[in-house]
């Protein structure tokens, strides 16, 4: 099946339905990803570059620039996502590349082990998702944590502040609300939905759902 899938997905890339059409914020020809690890392609994540080749890769949580200041990932980590989330991506990148304009990913699936370890740095469901037995939205490569390139969106990368909601208004200037909205706007458009707390993060279908906690390296 997953095969299958992959096939399809490269016959839809090759006609152009929701495929990485460069358009205005081309530049040169970007580089193939190389594959994914056996174990990533059983789960079905790919690499996100493989649907938004011009994707600026800043997977925080590789660097010491977070919020428990020190990498939880290994530095080579990947954007990896579920296939089903690459239509909407594609086609939230294809919008925002029609005004030269570019998504920047500061995290995609993320192993179950770095969802505890980030959980009791900061034991707060209302900031950080309480790990369980299932895997959701991160854990399962259903959600993903963007923002648009060089764009002033009021606040950082997980900012546990109310300015930080999706739609706050206090603290946030006009001209940062609406950029906010075009980034949502993009990512409505391809199927995906603001989480109401981070303005940054983004659900595909099915994140809610409970699923098998995956055991796959995020590199």
């Amino acid at each position: 099946m997953f095969v299958r899938t992959l096939v399809a997905l490269g016959a839809l890339l090759s006609v152009g339905n929701f495929g990485p059409d460069l358009g205005a914020a081309s530049a040169a020809p970007q580089p193939a990803p190389p594959p994914v690890s056996p174990q990533a392609a059983a789960a079905g994540l790919i690499d996100v570059r493989t649907v938004v080749p011009d994707a600026v890769i800043d997977l925080r949580y590789a660097t010491p620039n977070n919020f428990v200041g020190f990498p939880l990932y290994p530095a080579d980590a990947r954007c990896l996502i579920h296939e089903s989330m690459a239509p909407g991506l594609a086609t939230a990148a294809r919008i925002l590349r029609a005004h030269g304009e570019v998504l920047t990913f500061w995290d995609c699936y993320r192993p179950h082990d770095v969802q505890v370890r980030m959980f009791q740095a900061v034991p707060d469901p209302n900031w950080v998702a309480k790990p369980s037995q299932f895997a959701r939205s991160h854990e399962s490569g259903l959600s993903v944590d963007v923002t648009i390139t060089g764009v002033d969106m009021g606040t950082d990368f997980d900012d546990f502040t109310p300015r930080a909601t999706a739609y706050a208004t206090t603290g946030v200037t006009p001209a940062q609300q609406a950029n906010r909205a075009r980034l949502r706007d993009a990512m409505v458009a391809g199927g995906l939905s603001v989480y109401p707390g981070e303005w940054w993060h983004f659900n595909g279908p099915g994140a809610a759902e409970p699923r098998p906690i995956l055991d796959v390296p995020v590199n």
